[in-house]
């Protein structure tokens, strides 16, 4: 009897006070004026506001310009620079394999772990999620997709496809991962990168509807634009409302599990707004390192932890967020690389504690500023009070000594940071002894012969007018152990017979395109406003043979030896999965 009173017992001590759980929900291009909380009238957000009035709300928090840097940065606790992540596509979006991330402190501490969204910071094992700590993922690795409705996506590395708008599914599948953790007795660490507002600018009818017509007050105030350009700001305004329901979900959920009070749920944006929408009068959106495109709201809440309704003036960073969760749930940082972020806990719990000052530098690319309490010193060295001047207009010319300050500050980041910022000789890794599976996209290729891309944009595209046989398709890889391998394609072709090989130093594997697969591209019927990026396709997917790999680097390389029509065929994808 005693020892299965102690079982009981063990069972129930993760989701205790000591041992809370944790929800991060992470929003893709929404300005921090994209909250009705920020002030914005054009929209209701009752969900996300509650998270402010029920717990605590930082008045100035920074993450990066662009979005992997920011994922980067809340994953590690370290500057983006640090990590290898200098990209948003190509393989520059992708951390250092000795990184310790977040999810990696948290599985060694008993949690369950899992991601539900848009990763972002590389797809080929071991940087994909499943081998940065997270024991589950559905999502997508890229940094943007094509379609938001029905889309292809992944479940721990398996090609599946999705259901309904991504942006419902991701959080069904949060969902169902937090209900299996609490009947399992078990503490969960879920991370939910949400995809939206990013663009294409697509939403489902019940929140179009809504914003059609609707006409804004608030996010027109900054300049008349064309009607292109309001339909994407009244897009953006449903995804928000759209993201708001979500968030509503899985509160209500803790409240239906009884787990509401110790569980810490986070939210926060990854950079400013993707376009001219109300910001609260700050220069800059996404893209810059001026306080509109770095300043994110950041909430927490933890009922059993932290006082409702605490504001904290003190400025804060997305490295923060690691060692301050780790902190506020006992969580060990001892395998940690040495952090940039520092513990927000004294902050939260209202400890009376001497807390230093900081300077934030927020750099993207070669544009570097640098913001500490008061002052932001731009990337043109001009300086702002942001006390006197939230919306940073107006530069302070007589204060040489904080100029100076802040100059420091940035030089030191330049020579610390910027020498070799870019320089990847990276291979994407393939055939890892603990993955089964190994996707190898487009975006990841380059290209000769006059093969194009279907965008400029890679993280979503395809390859067409694949015309002679000089046409190929590289990519840079290591064979991490070696082995045989099934290969399938995922194509579209207009006519069958082109002959073509996959190649990788003595192996090679011939296939004959044999059936035709001639699609339109699909996505322009859910747009709301124009897109930038490129359209998707159908893409067949057809078992193409088996290879055999030898361990080490080089090039995998698909080839055409014979084109009988027009073209070859429209390159999306190759999957190689481990045979037995």
């Amino acid at each position: 009897m005693i020892v299965r009173l102690l079982a009981l017992l063990a069972c129930l001590l993760p989701l205790s006070g000591k041992s809370p759980n944790v929800l991060v929900f992470l929003t893709d291009d929404q300005g921090w004026g994209d909250l009705s909380s920020s002030g914005n009238g054009d929209l209701a957000t009752p969900h996300v506001d509650s998270l402010a009035r029920e717990g605590a709300s930082f008045e100035r928090f920074f993450v990066c310009a662009v979005c992997s840097p920011t994922r980067a940065e809340f994953l590690t606790g370290r500057h983006h620079a640090r990590s290898g992540v200098y990209s948003t596509s190509g393989g520059g979006e992708r951390m250092d394999l000795d990184e310790v991330t977040i999810a990696d402190h948290f599985k060694a501490a008993g949690y369950r772990t899992g991601a539900f969204g848009k990763w972002h910071n590389g797809m080929q094992y071991p940087y994909h999620p499943n081998g940065r700590g997270f024991g589950e993922f559905y999502g997508f690795c890229s940094g943007h997709w094509g379609n938001y409705f029905d889309p292809l996506l992944e479940h721990n590395g398996q090609i599946v496809k999705g259901e309904g708008f991504c942006t419902d599914d991701f959080t069904n599948k949060a969902m169902s991962f937090i209900d299996k953790s609490v009947k399992e007795g078990k503490p969960f660490f879920a991370y939910v990168p949400y995809n939206t507002p990013h663009s294409p600018m697509q939403v489902s009818e019940e929140f179009w509807k809504k914003f059609a017509k609707k006409e804004l007050k608030f996010s027109n105030q900054q300049q008349k634009e064309s009607k292109k350009a309001d339909n994407h700001k009244r897009c953006a305004l449903a995804m928000c409302e759209n993201l708001d329901w979500n968030v509503g979900r899985m509160l209500k959920q803790l409240e239906e599990l009884k787990v509401a009070d110790d569980t810490i749920v986070v939210w926060f944006h990854d950079n400013g707004p993707n376009g001219v929408r109300w910001n609260g009068g700050m220069k800059g959106r996404k893209g810059s390192t001026d306080e509109g495109g770095v300043r994110s709201p950041l909430y927490l809440r933890w009922t059993n932890g932290v006082k409702a309704g605490l504001k904290i003036p003190q400025i804060a960073s997305v490295q923060d967020l690691l060692p301050t969760l780790c902190d506020l749930a006992g969580v060990s940082q001892e395998k940690s690389k040495p952090l940039d972020g520092r513990s927000l806990k004294p902050l939260l719990k209202g400890e009376k504690v001497s807390w230093r000052g900081r300077t934030i530098v927020n750099q993207w690319k070669s544009k570097i500023s640098a913001r500490n309490q008061r002052f932001r010193l731009d990337h043109k060295g001009n300086l702002f009070d942001m006390v006197a001047d939230p919306g940073q207009r107006k530069p302070v010319k007589d204060k040489p000594e904080m100029v100076k300050e802040l100059k420091q500050a940035m030089e030191a980041h330049r020579q610390q940071f910027m020498p070799g910022y870019s320089d990847d000789d990276r291979p994407f890794v393939i055939a890892h002894p603990d993955s089964v599976m190994t996707q190898l996209p487009a975006r990841d290729a380059k290209v000769h012969g006059g093969i194009k891309r279907s965008n400029k944009f890679p993280n979503c595209s395809y390859f067409h007018s694949w015309k002679t046989t000089d046409g190929k398709i590289a990519f840079d890889v290591e064979v991490m152990e070696a082995g045989s391998f099934k290969v399938v394609l995922y194509y579209a072709a207009k006519e069958v017979g082109a002959k073509c090989e996959l190649t990788f130093k003595e192996a090679k594997l011939p296939f004959v395109i044999s059936e035709a697969h001639d699609v339109p591209e699909t996505g322009a019927e859910h747009d709301r406003s124009p897109r930038m990026e490129s359209y998707v396709k159908d893409f067949k997917a057809i078992p193409i043979g088996e290879i055999t790999l030898e361990q080490g680097s080089g090039q995998m390389v698909l080839s055409a030896t014979e084109i009988p029509g027009s073209e070859a065929m429209e390159f999306r994808l190759l999957t190689l999965e481990r045979m037995e």
